[in-house]
C-alpha cells in the first residue's frame, strides 16, 4: 500500500467523527431531555475511558506476564505520569480559567444582568467542556492513528484496513459524546465552532497515520493514551456534577446505561469484523 492510501484511510477513519457533531445544535428544551443527553455523553465516555486505559495498559502487562519487571518500569512509568499531567493538568487549566472570569466579570445591580450573566457563564461552561472532551478524545484519536500508520508500514494492509473500519464507527459515537455536554445545556454552537471540534478531536488520527508510518514507539502510544484517559476522567467527574445538581437518578442512570451499551456495541461491530 502506497503512503498517499494510508495517509487517506487516515484521514477517512478521522473524518468520521463530524457524523455526530450536528447533533450539537439540537435545543434541548425539556429538562429530561437534557438530563438524558448529559448522561449519554457520561456513558460513552465512560467506555472509552476503560478503552483507553486497557489498550495504555497493554505493554506493562504483556511485560509482567514474561516476569520481565525491567521492560514494565518504563512504560509503567509513563502509564502513571500521564494518567497523572491528563487529570491534573485539566484540573489547574480550569482553576485558571475560572478565576480570569471571576477578574473579569462586570458588575452592576438588577435581575437582568445577573441572568444574562448566569447564561453567559452556563453557556461558556458547556462549550469548554465539549472542547475538553475534544482535546481528549483527540489525544486517544492520535494513538489510533499511530497504530493504522505502523500497521500499514510494516506490511500489515488487511489489519490497517479494518483498523480504520473500525475506528471510523468509534468516531461517529464520540462525535456526539464531544458536543453532548452543549445540546444538555440548550447551547447552540456554530458551524464554525463544530469544525474546529472536528479538527481537535478527528484530525489527530490523520495526523498518527502519518507519523505512524515513519515512527513506532510503545512507550509514546502509552503518553498520549494516559495523557487522553485523564483528561476523559476529568470530564466525566465535571459531567457526574451536572448531572447530581439536576436531581433526575434514574433518568441519568438509564443513559449512563445506554451510552456505554452504545460504546460496548460500536466496539462488538470492530471485534466481528476482525480488528
Amino acid at each position: 500500500m502506497s503512503s498517499m492510501n494510508v495517509v487517506v484511510l487516515g484521514l477517512i477513519a478521522g473524518a468520521t467523527i463530524f457524523l455526530g457533531l450536528p447533533l450539537g445544535r439540537i435545543r434541548a428544551a425539556l429538562p429530561r431531555t437534557r438530563v438524558w443527553l448529559n448522561a449519554l455523553a457520561i456513558g460513552i465516555l465512560l467506555f472509552l475511558l476503560w478503552d483507553v486505559l486497557t489498550h495504555a495498559w497493554e505493554p506493562v502487562d504483556k511485560a509482567l506476564s514474561d516476569r520481565d519487571l525491567a521492560a514494565a518500569a518504563g512504560p509503567a512509568v509513563v502509564f502513571a505520569a500521564g494518567l497523572v499531567v491528563g487529570l491534573l493538568g485539566l484540573v489547574y487549566f480550569d482553576r485558571w480559567i475560572a478565576a480570569r472570569s471571576a477578574s473579569r466579570r462586570p458588575g452592576g445591580p438588577g435581575a437582568a444582568t445577573a441572568d444574562a450573566t448566569q447564561a453567559t457563564r452556563t453557556a461558556s461552561s458547556a462549550a469548554t467542556l465539549s472542547l475538553m472532551i475534544a482535546v481528549g478524545i483527540g489525544l486517544h484519536n492520535f494513538a489510533e492513528g499511530l497504530a493504522i500508520g505502523s500497521s500499514a508500514a510494516t506490511g500489515a494492509t488487511d489489519l490497517a484496513i479494518l483498523l480504520v473500519i473500525g475506528f471510523a464507527i468509534h468516531n461517529g459515537a464520540e462525535g456526539f459524546g464531544i458536543v453532548a455536554p452543549m445540546a444538555a445545556e440548550s447551547v447552540r454552537p456554530s458551524w464554525g465552532y463544530l469544525g474546529l471540534l472536528g479538527l481537535i478531536g478527528g484530525g489527530p488520527t490523520f495526523l498518527g497515520t502519518v507519523v505512524g508510518q515513519r515512527f513506532s514507539n510503545d512507550l509514546v502510544s502509552v503518553a498520549f493514551l494516559t495523557l487522553a484517559a485523564g483528561s476523559i476522567l476529568y470530564v466525566v467527574i465535571e459531567l457526574l456534577a451536572v448531572a447530581r445538581r439536576q436531581k433526575l437518578k434514574l433518568v441519568t442512570t438509564w443513559g449512563i446505561v445506554v451510552g456505554l451499551f452504545l460504546g460496548f456495541a460500536t466496539d462488538a461491530v470492530v471485534t466481528l469484523a476482525g480488528a
